[in-house]
Parts: C-alpha cells; sequence; structure tokens
C-alpha cells in the first residue's frame, strides 16, 4: 500500500528504453522488467492492483532483493511536501497530475550505460544500440519471461565487449570507451546511492566521457534525483521556453536561458518537467522530418 494514489506506469516510464526494450517490456497492462541485483538476475511483473496498491511478483536469485527495493522504484519514498509551484503553467500541470512520483531504481551502472548510448545521436540510434548489445551480451531473464528480454549485462561483461561489436551497433569508439571505463568503476559507482543526490552528480561528471546530461539522466532514474535538469538536451531548452514563457516555435531558447528560468525552482527542476510532460502541457515542437541515423565510419 502506498501513502496515497500511485501510478506504475508514470514511475517507469522513464526507465523504458524504446518499444524493443529488453529490459522493460509492457504486456496487457502488466510491466515486464529485468535487473540485475547484486544477488542475482530478477524478471519482475507489476502491475496495478487498487489506486493505492500494486501486485509485484519476481522470479530469479535476485528475487527477494528487488522485491525488497520495490517501492522506491514506485516513488514510495519520493516526498515533495516542500514543493510549491507558483509558476501558473507549472501551477496547472501539477494540479493535473499531483500524485506524480519520481521512483528510484538504485541501480547506477544500469541507468548509466543507456544514457551514454544516447549521447549526441537520435533516440531510436540510442535504442536500437542498447537492445543490440543486450541482446547479444545480456543473461536469460529468468521465471515467465515475455520471449525475447534478457538481464542487463553485468560490469565485467560490458568491459569484455569487443570494439567491434560496440561497432556493429553503431556505437562510436567516444562512447564505447565511456561505457568500458565506467564498467570499470562499478562498485564505486554503485556506492554513489548512499550519497546525497547533488553530491552524486558530481561525482559521476568526474568519469572521462560523462558530462552534465548523463549524469542528469542517471541520477532521475537511479537517484530519483528531483532536481536532476537534463542540461544539454536538444529538445529540453525550447520546450520550456514555449511552455513557460509562450515563446514562439521559431524563437531560440537556451540552455543557460532555461537554467536562469528554473533556478528558483530547485530542488524540483526535473520534477517539474516530468510534470510538464506527464500533464500534457508541455509544448512540443512541430513534427518535422525525422533526423537521419548517423553510420560510424568503418574501423
Amino acid at each position: 500500500m502506498f501513502p496515497g494514489p500511485v501510478d506504475p506506469a508514470r514511475a517507469l516510464a522513464p526507465l523504458r528504453r524504446g518499444p524493443g526494450d529488453p529490459c522493460l517490456q509492457v504486456i496487457d497492462g502488466a510491466f515486464w522488467r529485468t535487473s540485475l541485483m547484486v544477488s542475482g538476475p530478477v524478471t519482475a511483473r507489476i502491475s496495478r492492483a487498487a489506486p493505492d496498491a500494486v501486485d509485484c511478483q519476481a522470479w530469479g536469485p535476485g528475487a527477494e532483493e528487488f522485491l525488497d527495493a520495490a517501492p522506491g522504484l514506485l516513488g514510495a519514498h519520493d516526498t515533495a511536501t516542500d514543493f510549491v509551484p507558483t509558476d501558473p503553467t507549472v501551477v496547472a500541470a501539477h494540479r493535473r497530475v499531483p500524485h506524480l512520483r519520481l521512483g528510484r531504481t538504485g541501480q547506477v551502472l544500469e541507468a548509466l550505460v543507456p544514457a551514454v548510448l544516447e549521447q549526441r545521436v537520435p533516440g531510436i540510434d540510442a535504442f536500437r544500440a542498447w537492445r543490440l548489445l543486450v541482446t547479444e551480451f545480456g543473461s536469460p531473464a529468468p521465471g515467465p519471461a515475455p520471449e525475447r528480454m534478457r538481464v542487463p549485462p553485468s560490469a565485467q561483461t560490458w568491459q569484455a565487449i569487443p570494439s567491434w561489436k560496440f561497432h556493429l551497433a553503431n556505437v562510436d569508439g567516444g562512447r564505447a570507451r565511456t561505457i568500458v571505463g565506467c564498467a570499470r568503476r562499478a562498485s564505486a559507482l554503485e556506492r554513489l546511492t548512499a550519497r546525497p543526490p547533488a553530491e552524486a552528480r558530481a561525482a559521476l561528471m568526474s568519469l572521462p566521457g560523462v558530462g552534465e546530461w548523463t549524469a542528469a539522466e542517471t541520477a532521475q532514474r537511479a537517484f530519483g534525483d528531483a532536481d536532476a535538469l537534463s542540461v544539454g538536451d536538444y529538445h529540453l531548452a525550447p520546450m520550456i521556453g514555449r511552455t513557460l514563457l509562450g515563446l514562439p516555435f521559431e524563437e531560440p531558447f537556451t540552455d543557460a536561458a532555461m537554467v536562469e528560468l528554473m533556478e528558483p525552482m530547485r530542488p524540483h527542476r526535473h520534477r517539474v518537467v516530468r510534470l510538464l510532460i506527464e500533464s500534457g502541457l508541455a509544448v512540443s515542437k512541430r513534427r518535422g522530418a525525422r533526423l537521419p541515423v548517423q553510420r560510424i565510419s568503418a574501423l
């Protein structure tokens, strides 16, 4: 039971890396998730049982550990008692989605690797790379998992993936080296869950190849960091400018301007972004031609 309404769909949505994600699938309204816990691999099935309750079943050596962490995954520990929005649009968004909960996985490397894959490339390309690498190098999902689901690779496995396999997944050498370097520091990375979120984000940015955007995307998912603003995102600053200031589509709005505008919203800047999106009030860019996937050069 949760202290108020809970919505697994909204809590788990940021964890899904495209419709073909081998680690998170939605089937008949139920969410199937795989993870590699300290105690071993796990497959879990999560569904809403009541407005304030969920049903969670888990299989595999990591099942008990996963179930212990499930409330945090679904946002039970997300406290926003100090969140008092004043911007009219944010107030309206909060009114539409008053019970939005930010979940935390507690799994740093599992959040960091796909964030690195998403650096500077179209989402569809990053999702494909994640699907190909996890499908080939992940392990079988325990229990009655849906077809094609896999458990994410271990840190040791990420380190051992040959450069040409990253290449075949259209992952350039820079991102591949960042993933391997982060995997080598996996033990230290997982200990970041015990630090305050802002301090943990700073520690992530000390890693080669991990900048502010990647650290924020990781912190949002692994730590449930309500203030992790994805500075450097191609779409975010223009969306904020159009939504909160009513700027026309053709008028640019920079990251620096976004950071200044959202400064009074600390420590809930990421929460504000999620509220705008989940409420339907975010003014997205007009649909245009999809960017072509950039193929990396031959080795």
